[in-house]
């Protein structure tokens, strides 16, 4: 049964792509409302798999059998009938490499609210500097924000496309390794900004390190070979995991 805190319900949920590789079997697994879920283990584990196929970027990816349900709020996403459109607007993802957009600052945090429709100037104006004040990014752009984006740091591009996520108002909001290619201070920042953004959002991170996810996570789940091994609080798995793969995972003698 789902609850009031359950926003993803996942329902033995198999996916194999089109060369038989397994990348999901059989996986349980419930994200609840306001926390960060870390989703984290070896490359090739189904991690970033997973994530697509929690706003459907998989039906652009050469998927062979894919069975299970996934319920968002109740309802069944993988159903023939569901607005892939409008589920994106309220599961944003956020990737590992920033996409910024070749306009000005502004117009990026905007585009997608454009896109759908949105020119009224009150509501733009209220949408940038309060997502861009979510993801940590108004204070060091609010003078300029006609500049060019690709001209902001690494860093600050990352942020810019959380912002961009944030402007349409997601109700859950994916990160695949947001900050794999950031500094330690701006890894900071983006990990700060989480933390505030729960308060409001679903999070699904797949973090860049064991050591991020056991910073950030109020649930874990670790992944291995296409297998969701155990799943618990963050604290709990980071300090006392029940499976031994994961203890060992975590104590680096593999991965």
């Amino acid at each position: 049964m789902v609850t009031l805190m359950d926003k993803i319900v996942i329902k033995d949920l198999y996916l194999q792509y089109s060369d038989q590789t397994e990348s999901l079997r059989g996986i349980n697994l419930t994200i609840p409302a306001n926390q960060i879920s870390v989703l984290f283990g070896p490359a090739g584990g189904g991690k970033s798999t997973l994530l697509r196929v929690l706003n459907r970027l998989n039906d652009l990816t050469d998927v062979r059998a894919q069975s299970g349900e996934v319920l968002f709020d109740g309802l069944n996403i993988l159903g023939k009938s569901v607005d892939v459109i409008n589920l994106r607007r309220k599961v944003g993802m956020v990737f590992a490499t920033p996409v910024a957009l070749p306009f000005s600052i502004r117009r990026n945090v905007l585009y997608g609210l454009e896109l759908a429709g949105e020119h009224r100037p009150r509501v733009l104006s209220e949408a940038l500097e309060r997502s861009l004040t979510q993801a940590a990014l108004w204070d060091e752009v609010k003078d300029r924000l006609d500049d060019p984006a690709v001209a902001l740091s690494g860093g600050q591009q990352q942020r810019l496309c959380l912002a961009r996520s944030l402007a349409q108002q997601p109700e859950v909001i994916l990160l695949d390794e947001p900050t794999s290619g950031l500094d330690p201070i701006s890894t900071s920042k983006v990990e700060a900004s989480l933390q505030e953004l729960k308060q409001e959002y679903t999070i699904v991170l797949v973090p860049h390190s064991v050591q991020q996810a056991a910073r950030v996570a109020d649930m874990a789940a670790f992944f291995l070979q296409g297998e969701l091994v155990e799943f618990s609080p963050g604290k709990r798995l980071f300090t006392n995991p029940r499976d031994k793969r994961t203890q060992d995972y975590v104590e680096g003698r593999f991965g």
